[in-house]
Formats: structure tokens, C-alpha cells, sequence
């Protein structure tokens, strides 16, 4: 572990508020995108990254080093966004007990279409797509093909942040593009 993180590490356990500025400032677009990878809407995506920091200052002791700080974080990150999916979904199954339609008999389904920062204009409409077909996934798979993928990690570090061996995400990963293929597949109705 390099010098400067043992000292940001030291600083943030000591409750240094600065030390914790600077953790956000650094990895705060990172955290985002990652979470924005499995969220697919930004106001979500913005209360969750906020839990993600608030969870890392209040358990930074928790922290034992055995990897690199950022690698936690992800794995912080990766949690909470999981949890927040979880929570959805639940209330979702219990949401036929609510109308359908809202105020005004306005439909209160939320849009899929969200714009990931990584994802040029002209793409927007392929990679609205392809997020669905991302949530269809397993979760394992989701998390590996996005933190991959999306994110741009290595196999290495999505091992770590996953706490599982590397042969285990090569093996996700391959699962996750066969699964996605299909799915494609048969969105676009090909045969």
C-alpha cells in the first residue's frame, strides 16, 4: 500500500473531517459511476453514493488493510447499491396494494432511460438497452460484467472487490456475455 493511503487511512480513522473531503473529492466520481452502472437513474444514484461515504467514514475502522482503500470502497459501493435494489424490489412486490396511477392519473412508472457519463449521445439509445439487459443478469454476474466492463477494472481487482478467485470472475464474466447475448438476442427477436 502506498505511503500517502496508510496516512489518509490513519487520518480517517483518527475522524479527521479533512482526510474524509479528500476520500470524497477522489473517488466520489468513481463511486458514482459504479453505482449509477446498477442503479440506472441518477437521483438514486446521488442518495446512494451519499450512504456509500457515510458508510465508509463510520466504519473506516473496520478497514484491515488487507487490500487497497479503493478496492474497499468499491466494495462498499457495490453493496449499498445491491441493498438499495433489494429494498426496491420488495416494495415493488407489494406495490400492486398502491394505484397503478398517481396524482392527477399520472402513471407512477419510473422511465428506464437514464444517461450514463461514459456513454456518447449517439449511443445512448444502445446502451439504454443494454442496461436493461444488464439487470436481467444474476447478480454476480451483474456486478462482475459491470465493474469490468463498465467501470473498466481489472479481472484482479473485480477478484478483490468481489472476494472471490480470479478463475471464479473469468468465469462469470463468460457466463455474463453468453447471458446477454441471449437476452439481446431475444430483444431484438433474432433468430
Amino acid at each position: 500500500m502506498v505511503l500517502v493511503e496508510q496516512e489518509l487511512i490513519l487520518r480517517l480513522k483518527a475522524g479527521d473531517g479533512l482526510a474524509f473531503k479528500e476520500l470524497v473529492e477522489t473517488r466520489q466520481s468513481l463511486v458514482f459511476n459504479t453505482i449509477l452502472g446498477f442503479l440506472q437513474n441518477h437521483e438514486d444514484t446521488e442518495d446512494v453514493t451519499q450512504d456509500v461515504f457515510i458508510k465508509v467514514f463510520e466504519s473506516i475502522h473496520q478497514f484491515k488493510g488487507e487490500s487497497a482503500l479503493s478496492t474497499w470502497v468499491y466494495r462498499v459501493a457495490v453493496t449499498t447499491a445491491l441493498e438499495f435494489i433489494r429494498r426496491k424490489k420488495r416494495k415493488k412486490r407489494f406495490g400492486f396494494l398502491s394505484p397503478i396511477l398517481g396524482e392527477n392519473n399520472e402513471p407512477t412508472i419510473e422511465l428506464a432511460d437514464f444517461h450514463h457519463p461514459g456513454v456518447t449521445l449517439d449511443n445512448r439509445e444502445k446502451s439504454t438497452i443494454l442496461f436493461k439487459a444488464i439487470k436481467e443478469l444474476p447478480e454476480n454476474q451483474q456486478i462482475a460484467f459491470v465493474l469490468n466492463k463498465v467501470e473498466g477494472l481489472s479481472y484482479q481487482e473485480v477478484a478483490e472487490i468481489m472476494k472471490t478467485s480470479l478463475s471464479a470472475i473469468e468465469s462469470l464474466l463468460h457466463r455474463a456475455k453468453t447471458n446477454l447475448k441471449e437476452i439481446l438476442k431475444n430483444f431484438y427477436n433474432l433468430d
